[in-house]
């Protein structure tokens, strides 16, 4: 897709997410045809830039004849090649725009644990996300409209006014919700099927204001580790590892995950969570701030922004909020507070701090409006 806004977006990623200077490395990931015009514009900028950008072509398409077909020692050469390139770089950008998200769906369950454990998680989890500047973001190609069940062409328009908001004005709004959860300790969360308390006590805070993911628009931290107890029901879907879950359910206890069920494959949900020890245990607590993603759209780099809506992920804590918790997953699960979808509350020590999606704080929910993120570039 050849249009103007590719450019201003390649500028946004290498000027403002990873901050690429001269004679730096950029890694960049390509998954996906269409996604290659915005990458031309990527590798141009960078190179007129003075940096010297490494690229290479990736999607599920080719993704899953390897992942179907490797033993432990190809995943490990693999890992090991990969792992060296990535240790060059200075900075990351994915982009991911694959033709067919479920292309992935059928894949043996022991062979994407060994994708997870052996390949992604020494190469991106602990060398890519902790070293290097990097910034990871979906293109707006139709199979990604036809899952937020959109025209393409009023898909792209909405992606590009998400995609280009003025993150800037978005960091600045996000201190006021920072500062607030870093002095809590209790969180209580009721929703529809959801009676959730934890604490938050001494877990760093993080800003997620486009430096990492683009769309952005989320505060994090991570629970205590063994502090969640009660039930929790997400209310929006997640396409994860190639099948789409719905309805899913928790229940802890001392912080583990001890009954798991959905609308659909129950037993396809306890063997992720089975993955390892970690898997039933929560590594992030985050807020959705972003006012122009309101609904899911099984894609979680935007359903996890959304504004009036939380997410509590199974797996592996971030370095930034670190509370103990180690594992070779990270799934971000969707709860959305605002009345149109069933309501809810967020208290912080006994106190509301969000009502049906909505900031108790006026000048909080006004700070985080579309009328003062909206960008002025186009």
């Amino acid at each position: 897709m050849k249009d103007k806004r590719n450019e201003v977006l390649a500028r946004q990623l290498i000027d403002y997410s990873v901050k690429l200077q001269k004679d730096e490395i950029l890694y960049l990931e390509i998954k996906g045809k269409e996604t290659l015009e915005l990458g031309k514009h990527i590798i141009r900028y960078a190179t007129e830039k003075g940096a010297i950008p490494f690229w290479y072509y990736n999607d599920e398409s080719l993704l899953r004849q390897w992942v179907s077909h490797a033993d432990d020692n190809q995943f490990e050469t693999q890992a090991a090649l990969h792992l060296q390139l990535m240790k060059k770089a200075d900075a990351y950008i994915g982009l991911r725009g694959s033709d067919n998200p479920f292309d992935m769906a059928d894949i043996p369950v022991e062979q994407m644990d060994k994708q997870n454990q052996i390949f992604y998680k020494p190469v991106h989890l602990e060398e890519r996300v902790k070293r290097t500047r990097w910034v990871v973001l979906r293109y707006p190609n139709n199979a990604m409209a036809q899952l937020a069940e959109m025209s393409q062409e009023a898909f792209e328009d909405f992606y590009f006014e998400v995609c280009c908001a003025d993150y800037a004005k978005m960091s600045k709004a996000q201190n006021g919700l920072a500062a607030l959860m870093g002095a809590t300790d209790k969180v209580h969360i009721v929703s529809p099927g959801t009676d959730l308390t934890f604490s938050i006590k001494n877990i760093h805070i993080v800003k997620c204001d486009g430096e990492r993911n683009i769309p952005d628009g989320e505060v994090y931290t991570a629970p205590v580790r063994d502090s969640i107890n009660g039930t929790i029901t997400y209310n929006t879907p997640s396409l994860y590892q190639g099948n789409v879950y719905t309805g899913i359910s928790f229940t802890f206890e001392k912080g583990k995950i001890v009954k798991a069920t959905c609308d659909g494959d129950d037993k396809k949900l306890n063997e992720i969570l089975d993955t390892d020890e970690g898997s039933r245990y929560v590594g992030e607590f985050a807020i959705g701030v972003n006012p122009f993603i309101l609904h899911p759209m099984k894609d979680t780099l935007f359903d996890e922004k959304i504004a009036g809506s939380f997410h509590l992920t199974p797996g592996q804590c971030y370095d930034e909020a670190p509370n103990g918790n180690q594992s070779s997953i990270h799934w971000d699960l969707v709860l959305i507070q605002r009345k149109d979808y069933g309501g809810g509350e967020i208290w912080f020590d006994d106190k509301l701090i969000r009502k049906d999606g909505v900031f108790v704080d006026e000048k909080m929910e006004q700070d985080f409006s579309v009328e003062n993120l909206k960008s002025d570039a186009f």
